[in-house]
């Protein structure tokens, strides 16, 4: 799916433990939310039509490019889903209605001195990973297609494969489903420049206001082996979302399963 006239949004801190593992729960001391499990901010990794380094398409689907630098790059399994964005006469958002969902690599950089979320997000071409197959969402709320599907990944390194990220439900998200909705709309209307985070309207209205957003709505927490291994060329990366109920966590293909396949370069 052709996505260069997409805004593409990410969440910070949308599954326990992960911000925590990542080593960057520090970046957000600063950063107030309204609950403890409230993620902590959106943050952009592409925007069309931008100037800047956030202007390149860095979406790939079958290879991730490291930096042509050391860099401390690890996976960060998540769903992405595609919304359309309505708009009000003042052109504030109004409305996000979830159109389907896929796989997604928010492949992200441990880099220290960042000042911004999307400094450690993209970085070339082939940064970034999305699966080659759609989910239709027919409703985004309790009771839709997405209740039933699990989101797990692996790293192949010389042969082995390896638990990257542990095998969660959909439903383990903080903020889902309606909640995340709303705050998603908020955050794209009223987020401000503060600490890492960026204002998202004001990308909004670079950008011309897009009709569409592709949104990754967060990382789960991290197995034994994402937590301790950063990526290296030769390996290769699977995420994959399964319907519990139809499929199991395996790299075997299904109908109803998604799997991203990124060959690391």
């Amino acid at each position: 799916m052709d996505l260069h006239d997409v805004i593409c949004l990410g969440v910070a801190g949308n599954f326990a433990h992960h911000l925590k593992q990542a080593g960057e729960e520090k970046d957000f001391k600063d950063v107030v939310t309204d609950e403890v499990d409230t993620p902590k901010g959106i943050f952009p990794f592409y925007l069309p039509g931008s100037k800047s380094f956030l202007g390149l398409y860095s979406i790939g689907t079958d290879t991730l490019q490291l930096p042509n630098y050391v860099a401390n790059a690890q996976v960060e399994p998540e769903i992405a889903i595609l919304f359309d964005i309505y708009y009000d006469n003042a052109n504030k958002v109004i409305d996000l209605v979830a159109k389907k969902f896929t796989t997604f690599n928010d492949c992200t950089i441990r880099k220290e001195g960042a000042k911004k979320i999307s400094q450690k997000k993209s970085w070339g071409s082939n940064s970034k990973g999305i699966g080659d197959k759609w989910i239709p969402i027919e409703k985004f709320e309790k009771g839709g297609v997405m209740d039933s599907y699990h989101l797990c990944s692996f790293v192949k390194r010389d042969g082995v494969l390896h638990p990257y990220g542990v095998d969660a439900p959909l439903l383990g998200y903080s903020y889902f489903y309606t909640k995340l909705k709303r705050w998603l709309i908020d955050k794209m209307n009223h987020q401000k420049e503060f600490g890492p985070l960026e204002d998202i309207s004001m990308h909004l209205k670079e950008c011309k206001y897009p009709k569409q957003a592709l949104i990754s709505i967060g990382a789960t927490a991290y197995a034994e082996f994402g937590e301790k291994n950063y990526l290296k060329s030769g390996d290769e990366i699977y995420v994959i979302a399964y319907d519990k109920y139809k499929d199991d966590a395996t790299l075997s293909a299904s109908p109803s399963k998604v799997i991203l396949h990124q060959k690391v370069l």
